[in-house]
């Protein structure tokens, strides 16, 4: 097994190799407006890391989100472009999934990501590998938390709704890997890689404007 994992649904543009035992290479970097940019030479450097070439992968794991829609498609599209060049399965993961897996929290806790317009995607964990609750995307002042520990950049900003928001900010793609791996291995199926947009893009064509067509 040779996993190449990514994610560019947060500000991080993150990029992991696992050979089914560990992670053998990652890259790590957040920048909201430069995943396009930043997502092929994190790539090319990872591999180079771990002395490999792109087609010894047998699998792809994409983060799908919940996540802003630009930002979020760069990863998904080049997943999917891969996976199709190299005739090798693309794997889904949600995002928040793997900021969970990295929490050294015990017990319950939740994970909240930055979703701007002063709302968070969020959900419920009983553990680190135990989601309960569908993602979902909330002001963060409507939420009734009982105080339970949070991670992610979302947490983090908004400290009267999380008072006790935790590492990790981002996701990294070391543990999106770590995670889909330990799955596999145990026979569990992955989610489709199919983006977890929770809502309309930002960017929408105005209403009742004139369109101007030659006749």
């Amino acid at each position: 097994m040779l996993l190449l994992a990514l994610d560019t649904a947060t500000p991080a543009v993150t990029v992991a190799l696992h050979d089914g035992t560990s992670v053998i290479a990652s890259s790590s970097q957040v920048d909201a407006r430069r995943h396009g940019e930043l997502l092929l030479p994190a790539v090319d450097r990872v591999l180079t890391e771990a002395g490999l070439r792109l087609d010894a992968v047998t699998g792809i794991v994409v983060g799908v989100g919940p996540g802003p829609y630009t930002g979020l498609r760069v990863g998904l599209m080049t997943a999917d472009t891969f996976g199709l060049a190299l005739g090798v399965p693309v794997h889904g993961l949600c995002t928040l999934d793997g900021l969970a897996y990295a929490a050294d929290i015990d017990g319950p806790f939740v994970v909240a990501t930055d979703a701007r317009r002063k709302e968070v995607y969020w959900a419920r964990y009983t553990d680190s590998r135990t989601r309960v609750s569908e993602p979902a995307v909330d002001r963060p002042g409507d939420l009734a938390l009982d105080g339970l520990p949070a991670v992610g950049a979302g947490a983090l900003l908004y400290p009267d709704t999380f008072p006790d928001a935790r590492a990790p900010e981002h996701v990294s793609a070391a543990a999106l890997a770590s995670l889909a791996a330990e799955r596999l291995a145990a026979g569990e199926e992955l989610e489709p890689p199919r983006p977890l947009y929770l809502r309309r893009p930002d960017a929408q064509v105005p209403k009742n404007y004139k369109v101007v067509t030659p006749k």
